[in-house]
């Protein structure tokens, strides 16, 4: 039998008891797609007598729940590790996984909102992407005039609007950096104030939501 590695196939936890557990997947080269697989592997641990086990943590089986799911549809649907391309698979109750080329990251509700609080919210992930945003190019900056970036730090702040809709209102990024010298302070101001993530906000893009069929076909 023939089979083919798909790019970016293998995602790997490893667990607070010390155990590696690779998740991946093959799918056939030119056989039906049921005949593909998802593969969980893990070596033999010197304490691992007639069995091998895995003791995780919520976090970690959450996780490890996230990129079954997420291999599981990979090898269906070959396209989900495209630059572009972003999934995101439902972990039980608000909790979803999302993968973006084989990484899984996580969101959740606060428990006052009836989640279970096991990871970031949305919103916080939209702000997060802001601020991270902002220091790469404030670090590329830093670079392109060596300039270093020891205790660079980049913290935000944000609130919600209290009209509807719902949205964010506010954000605030404080950008930290000890060791820029003064001439260079605008220069660098107005690098990270154009960074992809405010340029997308101050030309939002057209958003076109589509609801598809258990096949992934869009329902008319």
């Amino acid at each position: 039998m023939e089979t083919t590695q798909l790019p970016a196939a293998q995602s790997l936890i490893h667990t607070a008891c010390g155990r590696t557990i690779a998740v991946s997947r093959f799918a056939p080269g030119s056989l039906p797609i049921e005949m593909g697989r998802v593969v969980l592997d893990t070596a033999c641990e010197p304490y691992d007598r007639s069995e091998v086990w895995a003791s995780l943590t919520p976090g970690e089986a959450r996780n490890l729940a996230g990129l079954l799911l997420f291999q599981a549809a990979a090898v269906e649907s070959p396209h989900l590790d495209a630059p572009g391309h972003v999934e995101v698979t439902p972990m039980g109750a608000d909790a979803y996984a999302i993968t973006v080329r084989g990484h899984v990251l996580s969101v959740d509700q606060p428990l006052p909102d009836g989640g279970t609080d096991t990871a970031p919210t949305p919103v916080e992930l939209f702000v997060a992407s802001m601020a991270s945003c902002v220091a790469h190019y404030a670090g590329r900056y830093l670079d392109r005039h060596q300039v270093t970036r020891d205790g660079l730090r980049v913290g935000a702040d944000y609130s919600m609007a209290i009209d509807r809709p719902a949205r964010v209102g506010a954000v605030t990024v404080r950008l930290t950096v000890p060791g820029l010298p003064p001439e260079r302070i605008q220069a660098l101001r107005a690098v990270v104030s154009h960074c992809t993530v405010e340029n997308t906000l101050d030309s939002p893009p057209d958003v076109t939501v589509t609801l598809n069929d258990s096949g992934g076909n869009p329902i008319r």
